[in-house]
């Protein structure tokens, strides 16, 4: 992914990639007239310059209100480790692991679908199951001790790009060790990609920054896309990253 995007990069002008937003495809599209005509700064356009475009401002949300994987609405995945307690009943409290199939077994109740359902839902279905036939007013929690479904990539100047999982949440700066961290071709600052409900952002982090303390280290999302640029590729991407603000989420399409 890493080589066809600094390929579309590299098919894109300087002067398209200063006047419209970046898709994944290297295709600038239309932003708001008058941002479009505005002469860009030698550093690129403002943080306050990308918010005042329309079309950027109603895709751009601040970073601190990005859904957590561990929040209460997320969805139970394929191989997602599953932690059930029943309320002084050991023998059915179990450590379970979603299977391929986004199924689980439990004890009494035998095979129900975990996938694509939230902790509660499951706890709500076992908590019926239960007490039709074996138990009185069952007290059941359930909650998720891994996140084997989640995963992110990593690619670019880094010494293990691939695919890595995420297990009870994952940070930026994890991520990186778990790719081995940078090369010595790498830039400070990495840019995640991220498709949420059809709609892809870029959003752009100083490595340097967070790891000094100044700049706090982000929770990735599944699904993302981490691109470390290397420094055979800044020529065609410093554009690019010139015109995200750091820590702020901003739409490529």
């Amino acid at each position: 992914m890493a080589a066809a995007f600094v390929s579309a990069c590299g098919g894109s002008s300087l002067n398209d990639a200063s006047a419209g937003k970046m898709s994944l495809t290297g295709a600038p599209t239309a932003i708001d007239s008058a941002a479009a005509k505005k002469e860009e700064p030698s550093n690129g356009p403002s943080p306050k310059e990308l918010a005042g475009s329309a079309s950027i401002r109603e895709a751009t949300v601040a970073y601190s209100a990005m859904s957590d994987p561990k929040s209460k609405s997320y969805k139970v995945g394929p191989l997602d480790v599953l932690e059930i307690a029943v309320f002084k009943v050991p023998d059915l409290s179990k450590t379970v692991q979603v299977s391929e199939a986004g199924t689980i077994n439990y004890p009494l109740v035998g095979e129900i679908q975990a996938g694509g359902r939230s902790a509660r839902e499951i706890e709500q279905e076992l908590t019926q199951l239960l007490g039709e036939k074996y138990l009185q007013k069952p007290q059941i929690s359930v909650f998720v001790k891994e996140y084997n479904s989640q995963r992110v990539t990593v690619e670019g100047a880094v010494k293990k790009p691939g695919v890595v999982p995420m297990v009870g949440g994952l940070s930026l700066i994890q991520a990186m060790a778990q790719a081995g961290g940078s090369d010595e071709s790498a830039d400070s600052t990495v840019v995640v990609f991220r498709t949420t409900n059809g709609n892809r952002s870029a959003i752009r982090y100083d490595l340097a920054d967070i790891r000094s303390g100044s700049a706090a280290d982000p929770l990735l999302q599944s699904g993302d896309v981490v691109i470390v640029p290397t420094s055979n590729i800044k020529q065609g991407f410093n554009t690019f990253l010139k015109m995200l603000p750091l820590a702020t989420v901003v739409s490529i399409l």
